[in-house]
């Protein structure tokens, strides 16, 4: 009750169970608990006692982890009162992807395509450690994350090219800046990296391997290949047999065929490629 949490004490001898659907509070319960047992002395005085104390020393430690996550990354002039938000991420997941890691991942993802391409590095890196930043009390308050992150990050003077980089990951509103493309390009492929999400991989495979059978059994259809984590097909047909126009047909009929037999989260993108290639050597 102290913690908001449910204990359950198993059969098993030496575990328990903390069950709660915010991971903060889970580590609280847990860290009190711990504390708890160790000392021995279990009423609800003490236990009171001990989970405010956890908590005090959790709002510390999550601000802590914001400044090092910041100063990580080469920021040094972050309002500090966006430590907490940054810092409650670790406590956040999305598909058992740590939300802090994540966003770690995606500023350097888009720092890395910025210095590549010629544009401002640490606009991108800082519109990418701020772009899921909603999420660390979209829980609490409601509505999407982008527009709960864009508020806070407005709220604590972030930079106009960082709130937009957090509304258009989301396609809340049209790119002023090309760093916020390359963030949202960033989200994306930390997001499909195989492995950052949980899924059984079984079923991972299973459902790749179903997605290519299915565009195999049309007729003229030479190659098939599942990409980006299942996010996208590409399909190779036969140029000599099929025109532009059945191609098209052929895609909207893959695409139609794919809805109807695979469960699949998000979208699956079908890239139907009908080329000619004509080979002459000069001798």
């Amino acid at each position: 009750m102290a913690t908001g949490v449910d204990l359950i004490i198993d059969d098993t001898p030496d575990i328990v169970t903390i069950s709660s659907f915010d991971p903060l509070r889970r580590e609280i319960a847990k860290t009190a608990l711990e504390r708890l047992i160790a000392d021995g002395r279990i009423h609800p005085g003490r236990i009171e006692e001990v989970v405010e104390k956890v908590k005090e020393e959790m709002d510390q430690h999550i601000r802590k982890l914001g400044e090092e996550t910041c100063l990580e990354l080469g920021f040094t002039d972050v309002h500090p009162e966006l430590y907490y938000y940054i810092g409650k991420l670790n406590y956040r997941t999305s598909y058992t992807q740590n939300v802090l890691l994540h966003t770690k991942e995606v500023a350097y993802l888009a720092g890395m395509m910025a210095a590549m391409l010629g544009l401002d590095e640490k606009m991108a890196k800082r519109g990418g450690l701020m772009h899921d930043i909603g999420k660390a009390i979209s829980h609490e308050v409601g509505g999407a994350h982008s527009k709960v992150g864009a508020e806070i990050a407005k709220r604590y003077g972030e930079p106009d090219y960082v709130i937009n980089a957090i509304l258009y990951h989301h396609g809340d509103e049209p790119a002023r800046y090309p760093e916020a493309v390359l963030v949202a390009a960033a989200d994306a492929l930390s997001a499909a990296r195989p492995g950052a999400r949980r899924e059984v991989l079984q079923s991972y495979i299973n459902r790749l391997e179903k997605i290519e059978a299915i565009v195999n059994s049309f007729e003229n259809v030479e190659k098939s290949f599942a990409i980006q984590a299942g996010r996208e097909v590409r399909v190779i047909v036969n140029a000599e047999k099929l025109t532009d126009e059945e191609a098209y047909l052929l895609t909207k009929e893959i695409a139609k065929r794919i809805e109807k037999e695979v469960e699949f989260p998000g979208q699956i993108k079908v890239v139907t490629i009908r080329e000619s290639r004509f080979v002459e050597v000069a001798k």
